[in-house]
């Protein structure tokens, strides 16, 4: 998603596409790789239209059929995803280092995109036995919970769900794009956490909210942010797009 389009022109990037008909591959896959490498390298950019089905089969030479089962392969790869009566688009795409603490709206920024919210819920209540356990709390002790659809450039990425010890944060309604940088402005920052990723199902409402099908699978990334005194102010759990994120860890030996 951070990737830069090369500056290449319009008909180069075509040019690069046209299949080998001597191999005994089927041409539809030769498109399609060649697409996945074109895009990988960064020839178009996020949510920039590629070539139609009528474009492609027409300046390469091949049938409507084959240009359409090409980007079906890159459809189920999560690499494009179509809008209908405009085309065929770049699925962008976030890297998240997992050995970085950061909230979504600084790492949005630090790839030079937008970030931004819609908020689905926000209250104050008593907290679950999870909520209780994770976060340190007594059965009564009361907790806000704020739910969002986090977003990139007005694209959904993931729905957001996070709890804290409501005598932390106070009135919810104060909190802006971004957490973090609320707890930072009250004096509270998160200066350590702990994060659980693990692969997920996405049920029929988180479905709708992101725009996938039931069932498809998502990322769930589960946070337990500290104070500096190793109080726990928040629970976070972040239901990721997984064709809009890569996770990635940097290993020393």
């Amino acid at each position: 998603m951070t990737r830069q389009p090369t500056q290449i022109s319009a008909e180069q990037r075509l040019q690069a596409l046209r299949p080998d008909e001597t191999l005994s591959t089927p041409l539809y896959l030769q498109l399609a790789r060649s697409l996945e490498t074109a895009i990988h390298a960064g020839h178009w950019r996020a949510e920039e239209a590629l070539p139609s089905e009528r474009h492609l089969s027409e300046y390469l030479g091949l049938s409507r059929v084959t240009a359409r089962k090409a980007l079906e392969v890159l459809l189920e790869q999560g690499l494009v995803h179509r809008i209908q009566g405009s085309g065929t688009f770049i699925t962008p795409r976030l890297e998240q280092p997992l050995s970085r603490l950061s909230s979504f709206s600084e790492m949005l920024r630090l790839k030079g995109f937008t970030p931004s919210s819609t908020w689905l819920e926000r209250e104050i209540s008593l907290p679950t036995h999870e909520e209780v356990l994770r976060l340190g709390l007594s059965p009564t002790e009361k907790v806000v919970r704020m739910k969002r659809l986090r977003k990139a450039d007005g694209v959904v990425m993931a729905i957001e769900q996070s709890s804290l010890p409501a005598r932390l944060l106070g009135d919810p309604a104060t909190v802006g794009d971004s957490l973090y940088a609320h707890l930072d402005a009250i004096g509270r920052p998160v200066v350590r956490a702990l994060q659980h990723v693990q692969a997920v199902n996405a049920s029929a409402e988180e479905a709708a909210l992101v725009g996938i099908r039931p069932g498809t699978a998502m990322l769930l990334m589960t946070r337990i942010g500290y104070l500096e005194d190793n109080t726990a102010i928040e629970l976070t759990d972040t239901y990721c797009r997984n064709d809009y994120y890569d996770f990635v860890a940097e290993l020393r030996r």
